[in-house]
């Protein structure tokens, strides 16, 4: 009796554990990366689960470099990016997870210059910022501000944001090691919000308290603001999308919280936060795309310096 009674009891546990495991299938979303983009996501993940009880979605950051990562080893269930991933971290990726990665920009974003409140400076060219952030140009009184050093701040270099600044500002150039690297463009933030010398760059969803500079393509071409307006239309010379990146077919409550970034809730809570939403072909585009559609790399939404 006693031994049927230990079997019975063996039994229901393994159905219980059986069941809380099939329970909790599912139900837990794991999303890293990009600082940029995790005050999004977390906006993205409060109004889901709400819509969506029993649903846990963790969202943190780290850098685009650390998201990627995570995605290569399996260890995030979407990965959020500032930059493109590269072919090779697709190609680790596949040979890791036997899957191939799904890129799915979910946002756009103007790359904004900031400076300090207190700076005379209004506007820059693509140029003067690359002489900047390289050490060619050390004072602000060389680019029509005051008789100051320049101090540079800059994200780290597994940030998403350093990169593509680098890539499309830089033009690949090195940042001069002056550069203070901070853990996170709000840091930037605060950092040029205190030092009235100061200069960095990021997101224009974090410009709050800080000045944007309307940037110049090009000492002829005229000073463009980073706004929805000039972003959208191409006019404004440093914008990029914002990527999630998920290895094969997302599915279950995965693939219903895409669906829902994709839908036009999910799109207006990205002007909310402060970035700018996906044109209606774009949101269309990509939001086939996950449900099933063949992997292209999105193009740039605003045309690259020539």
């Amino acid at each position: 009796m006693r031994k049927i009674s230990k079997l019975a009891l063996g039994t229901a546990a393994l159905l219980i554990t059986g069941a809380v495991a099939l329970m909790a299938e599912g139900r837990n979303i794991t999303v890293k990366g990009s600082d940029t983009l995790v005050i999004l996501g977390q906006r993205w993940a409060e109004v889901f689960m709400s819509k969506n009880p029993g649903l846990t979605i963790q969202v943190t950051g780290g850098g685009s470099g650390t998201g990627i990562a995570a995605l290569i080893n399996g260890t995030t269930d979407i990965c959020e990016a500032s930059r493109p991933m590269k072919d090779a971290e697709k190609a680790d990726a596949k040979a890791k997870r036997g899957k191939d990665v799904i890129e799915l920009p979910v946002a756009v974003d103007g790359l904004a210059v900031y400076v300090n409140e207190a700076n005379p400076i209004t506007e820059l060219t693509l140029a003067q910022i690359k002489s900047i952030y390289t050490g060619a140009v050390k004072n602000w009184k060389d680019v029509g501000g005051s008789d100051q050093k320049i101090i540079l701040y800059s994200r780290e270099n597994n940030s998403g944001t350093y990169v593509y600044f680098k890539e499309h500002v830089l033009e690949n150039s090195d940042y001069y090691p002056t550069a203070q690297t901070l853990p996170g463009t709000a840091a930037v933030i605060n950092a040029v919000a205190k030092d009235p010398r100061g200069v960095g760059y990021g997101g224009i969803a974090y410009g709050k308290g800080i000045k944007h500079l309307n940037i110049k393509k090009d000492a002829n071409s005229p000073a463009v603001a980073p706004t929805m307006e000039n972003v959208l239309a191409a006019k404004y010379p440093i914008s990029r999308y914002l990527y999630w990146y998920v290895a094969g077919q997302p599915q279950g409550d995965a693939a219903k919280l895409v669906d829902w970034v994709y839908s036009k809730e999910g799109q207006e809570i990205v002007e909310k936060v402060g970035y700018y939403p996906l044109t209606e072909t774009d949101r269309l585009n990509f939001a086939a795309r996950a449900s099933g559609g063949t992997m292209k790399a999105a193009a740039a939404p605003a045309k690259k310096k020539s």
